[in-house]
């Protein structure tokens, strides 16, 4: 999908909520999530069933009526994963300016867990810094490390498995800095390990990730 709606022919805006390896193009089951919002959790849209990478995934869409910027977040089930012995819970969100305007995209959504876009997140280029600020219940968190996966559509090779997924880390301030160094969509996650699920009887801890889309031209 688009990050900008321009006329009425791309204001229908399809979603997909899938679990997926963005760089290695490979999938996994995603269970049916809570639900896919628009600004909040009291906006909850229709999710359908449907395929990503060979595997089950969500999907809704969105009519866009007037002008602003609408803000996407997903909450998914908690997944066990089971070699790292930890439970993953990863909030999407992608931000979309419609017909213009574009008031409003560095303003939070007031999820636990959020990355807040320092650069204006829908007018990207490829050789931009991108930078980003990781808000932990509002507040500014500091050494937070932010994994960083492209999508890659592109059938691009990392020269080892080390350069599959970069990292970075937050400052004092929360802040972290990303030189996007190729077109198409990135996705930032900021890894928060925080509170205990049971899984089979035993406790183990829970990865929450704010995970931020944005996309370069």
């Amino acid at each position: 999908t688009t990050d900008n709606v321009t006329n009425n022919k791309e204001s229908t805006v399809t979603l997909m909520a899938s679990f997926i390896h963005p760089f290695e193009q490979t999938g996994m089951t995603m269970e049916k999530p809570k639900d896919i919002y628009v600004d909040s959790i009291h906006n909850a849209l229709v999710l359908k069933e449907t395929t990503h990478l060979n595997h089950k995934a969500w999907q809704t869409k969105y009519k866009i009526k007037k002008p602003g910027v609408y803000k996407f977040f997903v909450e998914p089930k908690p997944y066990f994963e089971v070699n790292e012995e930890k439970f993953i819970s990863h909030v999407p969100k992608v931000i979309v300016s419609a017909y213009g305007l574009q008031a409003g995209w560095d303003n939070p959504i007031g999820l636990k867990y959020e990355i807040i876009p320092r650069v204006k997140p829908f007018a990207l280029y490829s050789g931009n810094l991108f930078q980003g600020q990781v808000l932990h219940k509002g507040k500014p968190v500091a050494n937070i490390e932010v994994e960083v996966e492209l999508y890659n559509e592109f059938g691009l090779k990392a020269p080892t498995a080390s350069h599959i997924t970069q990292s970075v880390k937050t400052n004092k301030e929360g802040l972290f800095s990303f030189v996007i160094n190729h077109k198409g969509w990135w996705g930032f996650a900021a890894l928060i390990m925080e509170g205990q699920k049971e899984y089979k009887g035993k406790s183990y801890p829970v990865e929450n990730g704010a995970l931020l889309w944005i996309k370069a031209y």
